[in-house]
Formats: structure tokens, C-alpha cells, sequence
């Protein structure tokens, strides 16, 4: 997949992603995903485009368990999170509900650069600068799961973790 990079910090909570004071919001998804990371950059979601990519730094996710943070990445057409490390519990809720999260390096890519991530052979190609960051490949069964749209749908679909 190929998108552009929109770069973020350290430390980037659920507050930051879905907004508290949108919190009304949460039984409208596709409304509330107008304003994904809002509070980190408010211009994010009327700028990217589908298939584009949140570079951040470590700690990506921290704060409440909010299912809907993630889910509001995903509806907002992001391609995947790429970050140095999430909080444990957001990205769990991320591969749950279908959104691709990758952990690697982020120093190297900086706010507009284009890029290839090919998940199954474990390499991140930042097009803009020629580096090749390698990832650590995602397991078959995590594959299978995140293309049917994550864990309830794999369910329904394959009856549990077939590969």
C-alpha cells in the first residue's frame, strides 16, 4: 500500500484522536471521523487522503481504552498507523476492529514523505528520501484477520483463527 506520511509526536493519546469534547459523537462514527486528530493537528482529516499513513513517535494511543479511537482512523480512510511504539491497549482495539498498526524506526520519515509498505515481506520504503525500513512481517493468521475487516468479522467469516 502507498500513501503519504502525516507526522506526529510522541505520546499521541485517545484524546488527541477522538476529541472528549466530541465524546457525543460516538454513535455517529462517520461524523466523528471528520474530526480524527483533531487535537493533534486540526487540518488532519480535511488533508489526507485515503490510504495515507500517521507517523508518530513512541507511546501512540496512550490514555483510555476508547474502541472508537482506532475505529475513527479506520473510517477516516487511513492506510495504517506506523509509529515506534503504541500503548498496549490501542493497538490491541486496532487490530480488533481491522486497522492496520506497525510497529518500526520513524526517525527517518518526516510530514509529506511518500510511502510503500509491504506488510507481508516486512519492508516500509519511504519514496521521498530512497530508505528502506524494515518491520517486523505480521504473522499469516494476523494478516487474514485484518483483511476481513478484524476479529468479529474473522470469526463470523472463517468460525475462528484459520489460517
Amino acid at each position: 500500500m502507498k500513501g503519504k506520511a502525516f507526522k506526529f509526536g510522541d505520546n499521541i493519546s485517545t484524546d488527541h484522536i477522538a476529541p472528549g469534547r466530541l465524546f457525543h459523537l460516538r454513535s455517529n462514527l462517520p461524523e466523528f471521523a471528520k474530526h480524527v486528530l483533531e487535537d493533534a493537528d486540526p487540518e488532519f482529516a480535511s488533508k489526507m487522503s485515503k490510504g495515507d499513513f500517521v507517523v508518530a513517535g513512541n507511546n501512540f494511543g496512550l490514555g483510555s481504552s476508547r474502541e472508537h479511537a482506532p475505529q475513527i482512523i479506520k473510517i477516516a480512510g487511513v492506510g495504517a498507523v506506523i509509529a515506534k511504539s503504541f500503548a498496549r491497549i490501542f493497538y490491541r482495539n486496532s487490530i480488533n476492529i481491522g486497522l492496520l498498526a506497525i510497529e518500526c524506526d520513524t526517525d527517518g520519515i518526516n510530514a509529506g514523505d511518500e510511502l510503500d509498505l509491504d506488510i507481508e515481506k516486512g519492508i516500509l520504503k519511504n519514496l521521498t528520501n530512497g530508505a528502506i525500513i524494515p518491520i517486523e512481517p505480521l504473522p499469516p493468521v494476523m494478516i487474514k484477520m485484518l483483511e476481513d475487516g478484524g476479529l468479529v468479522e474473522h470469526i463470523k467469516k472463517n468460525g475462528g483463527f484459520k489460517l
